[in-house]
C-alpha cells in the first residue's frame, strides 16, 4: 500500500487495508480470500486477484508502470507472474520479517479491525 500511495501521484488507485472496519461485506470478499491474496476493483466493477490485480493497478499508475503490467497479456509472462505471486504470498510473513516491513494495520492513523 505504501509504494501505491508513494508512485500514484495522481490519486487514481485507493489502496486500503483488507483489515479495514466494514470492507469487506462493502466489495462482497471474504476474509479467505483476500488473507490470500491481494484485490483490485476496477471503476468498471471488474474484480482482478493475485497477480492480475497488481498488474492492474499499475496499468491505473500509467507510463513506464502501465507498459510493464501490459506484459501480462502474454501468456507465458501471465502464467510466471501468477506462480511468483504464489510464492510471495504464502511466504509474505517471512518476507515481511525479512525486509522489515511494517504491516499496513500497524501504521499510525490506520483504523483495522
Amino acid at each position: 500500500m505504501r509504494w501505491i500511495r508513494a508512485h500514484d501521484m495522481a490519486g487514481r488507485v485507493l489502496a486500503l487495508p483488507n483489515q479495514t472496519p466494514g470492507i469487506l461485506p462493502r466489495f462482497g470478499l471474504t476474509r479467505d480470500q483476500v488473507d490470500r491474496s491481494a484485490w483490485a476493483i476496477d471503476a468498471g466493477g471488474r474484480y482482478y486477484e493475485g497477480a492480475a490485480a497488481v498488474n492492474r493497478v499499475l496499468a491505473e499508475l500509467g507510463g513506464f508502470w502501465h507498459a510493464l503490467a501490459s506484459a501480462y497479456r502474454l501468456p507465458p509472462i501471465r502464467w510466471i507472474e501468477d506462480r511468483v505471486y504464489a510464492w510471495i504470498a504464502r511466504n509474505r510473513r517471512f518476507l515481511s520479517a525479512l525486509l522489515g516491513t511494517t504491516p499496513a494495520c500497524q501504521e499510525p492513523g490506520v483504523r483495522c479491525e
